[in-house]
């Protein structure tokens, strides 16, 4: 019997792998990278064709000790990283630790981490994809050449403590972008006209907006052109003049990319997109599940494909014909991205088993897991069903020479709809409007003409959501960047969160200025979105990565020297708060720490009294009585309501109390969301009292 290893990026793997395996087969975890550039250093040789100088990560040499001492008592050594290029560079570095050719069939990839796909890798092991290391190693290396020079021109010019990134920057300049178009928005004015219509025979009321003349729509903007057409409108006959029946099909969504699943992760559980990939990669390297042990509970997570392997999609016919029927399932209803960008290498984000109900396996998953669980099944299963089905309406009336124009659709088959309902940004929803029947022909009695002001409105600040969609279609970054990219421009202190949205701090404007300024060439969405292609052309074996960086320095390193003579050093004074420093009478102003911002004394280093930010809400504290309540913040930026008496008094919820009292026993009652809506709940735990606000459906 031979011996074999096979090695993994992660212990949770390891442990769901062993369990498919027999016992000739050890498995073995890296825990992450196991070589990188030194942190002390550039680490790039310029002159030597920009060779990468690799060293051990601290800490794990302990690691690669055990790794080398299992791979000489093994006949056999499957490398089994990430399927991604990330991962093949790890697998390359362990190849050069522990001396293996990286022409041998050494390297094993699965999309899933299920017995059929453990066992079917092993038996087609391939040799490690240079391609693709090479273009991983391209990223590393732009990487390291824009950080490491710009980085200390920001400590030289700036501050110190600052960083640049080839691709954070760019995402840092989108939101300073948004924030000048918000800054130099003119709103413009417009109206519409509402007309309430009576059907004497029915006794039904119509509402109708105004649309113009039959041929050509009309803008109204402003209240003269508003008031001269009431009084033309007001003396016209009202009469139905062409009714459009129909019927609206609405495909089905396709299944989760690594972006989407972010995007809806947020705008459904309100979820970061770093908390939805850590609980992602939880499902997908294993959770201990009851009656089966530790399994995979859904394919690799960071992908830009939608593609599904042919036995998800038979597995996911059988499920939908038994549970639904047949009318409710679709062949070959998948859309496909052809977009060259896309890694199709991949599948999109599916359960690795659509037998695996949620419901049914929720008491093995924490209440985050399940929720991120369902949303995966719920997409994928709804993916392979048939398209929704409305029946539309359209009733164009007469007043005159003018058209109004009213809409209607109600739901005629759910198909997907079932299931799975998409949110998006612009709430276009599909809603039930229901219209009263009419004949072409009907005279309609004007009951009122209801006009209305409006004004245009800016584009709204980027959420996380709304950030990685554009980073998605301008192709900035990959599947695996759009988190990193989020937590370090926000832990920098480049942009700040204001209760949803991302905003440019001061610190974000002055530093996305500077560079765009003095890296015009570089820092922009063009350029990084060509060096993506050009880093996809070396993985496709196009183009050589020694080629694709020395072309890149040359123009890097021009920009570097006139950056050099030509920026001044910059000042960027700290903002003024209210707060009173109670040590030297100063006003206290913010700072930007690890942590998030924090009020510091001006006086530094003769004052060197520090604050939190807290926020009073206007009520007294219900467990001491003497105390306010304050709004806090975790050190992860989460807030948290306590008493400013603390640590005197240790009161604290996570729920915003209010000042209305519960009606049943007295205490606070504070403001949660429950199912996506406001509720008020009362803070004492052994009080039931639960109050819906009206008005949210």
């Amino acid at each position: 019997m031979r011996n074999k290893l096979i090695i993994v990026e992660s212990p949770a793997k390891v442990k769901t792998i062993k369990k498919f395996l027999s016992s000739d087969y050890k498995v073995e975890a890296t825990m992450g990278h196991v070589r990188d550039l030194p942190k002390s250093q550039l680490g790039i040789d310029i002159e030597n064709d920009f060779q990468p100088k690799y060293i051990t990560i601290r800490g794990k040499g302990k690691t690669l000790e055990k790794l080398k001492k299992e791979a000489k008592n093994c006949d056999e050594i499957y490398l089994a990283t990430d399927p991604d290029r990330e991962g093949e560079a790890i697998s390359w570095h362990l190849s050069e630790i522990l001396g293996i050719d990286p022409s041998e069939k050494c390297r094993i990839e699965f999309n899933e981490i299920t017995k059929t796909a453990v066992k079917n890798a092993i038996k087609k092991p391939r040799t490690i994809n240079m391609n693709l290391v090479d273009a991983q190693q391209a990223r590393r290396v732009l990487d390291r050449l824009v950080g490491y020079k710009i980085s200390p021109l920001l400590w030289k010019k700036v501050k110190k403590g600052l960083s640049a990134g080839r691709v954070q920057s760019v995402a840092v300049k989108l939101i300073y972008d948004r924030e000048q178009e918000i800054k130099e928005f003119v709103p413009k004015e417009y109206w519409d006209i509402t007309a309430k219509l009576l059907d004497e025979g029915s006794k039904n009321i119509i509402e109708a907006k105004f649309y113009g003349k039959l041929d050509n729509k009309i803008e109204i903007n402003s209240k003269a052109e508003a008031d001269a057409l009431l009084e033309k409108l007001k003396q016209e006959e009202y009469k139905v003049y062409r009714i459009k029946k129909g019927e609206k099909k609405k495909n089905a969504p396709l299944p989760f990319t690594t972006s989407s699943m972010q995007q809806e992760a947020y705008r459904k559980l309100g979820f970061s997109t770093s908390k939805t990939m850590l609980i992602a990669q939880q499902l997908y390297e294993g959770i201990d599940i009851k009656g089966e042990g530790t399994v995979g509970l859904v394919s690799y997570i960071r992908t830009d494909s939608t593609r599904i392997s042919d036995e998800a999609k038979i597995d996911a016919r059988k499920y939908i014909l038994e549970k639904y029927g047949e009318q409710y399932y679709k062949e070959n209803n998948l859309q496909t991205k052809t977009d060259k960008r896309v890694q199709d290498a991949h599948e999109g984000i599916r359960p690795t088993s659509v037998f695996r109900e949620p419901d049914s396996i929720k008491d093995s998953l924490t209440k985050e897991q399940y929720k991120l669980y369902s949303l995966i099944w719920n997409r994928f299963v709804a993916s392979q069903m048939a398209p929704a089905l409305y029946e539309t309406v359209t009733i164009e009336i007469a007043a005159g020479d003018y058209i109004f124009r009213a809409s209607g659709s109600s739901i005629k088959f759910k198909g997907f709809l079932l299931l799975y309902s998409e949110d998006k940004d612009d709430k276009d929803e599909e809603k039930d409007i229901i219209l009263p029947d009419l004949e072409e022909g009907r005279i309609l009695k004007l009951k009122k003409l209801l006009p209305k002001q409006h004004f245009t409105e800016p584009p709204p600040r980027y959420t996380e959501a709304t950030l990685v969609k554009a980073l998605e279609e301008k192709g900035i970054g990959r599947p695996s960047t759009y988190a990193p990219i989020i937590s370090t421009i926000l832990s920098r202190g480049y942009v700040a969160k204001d209760k949803k949205f991302l905003k440019i701090t001061e610190l974000g404007e002055a530093v996305t200025k500077l560079l765009t300024e003095n890296f015009r060439d570089i820092i922009n969405v063009e350029f990084t979105a060509n060096m993506e292609k050009e880093l996809d052309n070396i993985a496709d074996g196009e183009e050589e990565w020694v080629d694709v960086i020395r072309n890149f320095y040359g123009s890097f390193q021009k920009a570097l020297r006139n950056a050099e003579e030509n920026i001044g050093k910059i000042d960027i004074p700290d903002e003024i708060s209210d707060e009173i420093c109670e040590f030297c009478g100063r006003n206290m102003v913010y700072k930007m720490g690890r942590y998030g911002r924090f009020l510091a004394c001006p006086g530094y280093p003769e004052c060197k009294n520090t604050k939190p930010i807290v926020k009073s809400i206007g009520i007294t504290c219900p467990k001491c009585q003497q105390g306010e309540i304050v709004a806090r913040r975790t050190k992860r930026g989460k807030t948290f309501f306590g008493c400013s008496n603390y640590p005197n008094c240790d009161f604290v919820t996570w729920d915003e109390p209010i000042k209305e009292k519960c009606p049943k026993c007295g205490n606070y009652l504070v403001k949660k969301l429950n199912n996506k809506k406001i509720i008020h709940k009362c803070l004492n735990e052994k009080c039931d009292y639960i109050h819906q606000l009206e008005g949210q459906d």
